[in-house]
């Protein structure tokens, strides 16, 4: 059996324990501990990783792993990232600067995501509109980045499906055609 390492990081809040656990055949594992960051606005907060797995039509494995979206615990994305076939980022677009915010996870993972591929999923989006999709990929255009920008409800497997099945093309993409890559 083939088995494959894809990479959920971004802020705190926006949904990799969740969309983990959405689409994960096992108990996800959780690291999750009792917040004691006045800061954020939740009660719980993951400080090494979430895990799960989940087996594709072709019976291949997908291990799935979440990291800490404090910066702080940025010692673990590098940790994390070691192994990864891709990178999907969850931006929660409730917080103050959500391309700011994005701007943190596209250097922190930079490395990972030249070598491999990206999917950025923008959450919230129905209560936040703003920035909207657009706005995302220009930003990330101007850093010189491409990657699929997509809205998500990461309690939605249908939806957590989707940004793996995406990821999963960009990589398939970048293996079949390597010269469009270098242009």
């Amino acid at each position: 059996m083939i088995e494959y390492k894809i990479l959920f990081s971004g802020t705190t809040g926006a949904g990799k324990t969740t969309a983990i656990g959405a689409v994960s055949e096992i108990p996800p594992l959780s690291t999750d501990v009792r917040n004691t960051d006045a800061a954020l606005a939740k009660q719980m907060t993951t400080v090494g990783m979430d895990y799960g797995e989940l087996t594709l039509d072709n019976s291949e494995k997908l291990r799935l792993y979440g990291t800490p979206g404090q910066k702080r615990f940025d010692f673990m994305w590098k940790i994390l990232s070691k192994g990864a076939l891709g990178l999907i980022i969850l931006i929660d677009n409730r917080q103050s600067d959500p391309l700011a915010d994005l701007d943190l996870y596209l250097q922190g993972f930079k490395q990972l995501i030249e070598d491999t591929a990206c999917v950025v999923a923008v959450g919230r989006t129905e209560t936040h509109p703003t920035p909207d999709l657009e706005q995302f990929s220009s930003h990330l255009a101007s850093r010189g980045v491409l990657c699929p920008v997509l809205a998500v409800d990461v309690r939605d497997a249908p939806q957590v499906v989707q940004m793996l099945e995406l990821l999963l093309l960009q990589l398939e993409m970048k293996t079949e055609y390597p010269e469009a890559q270098e242009t």
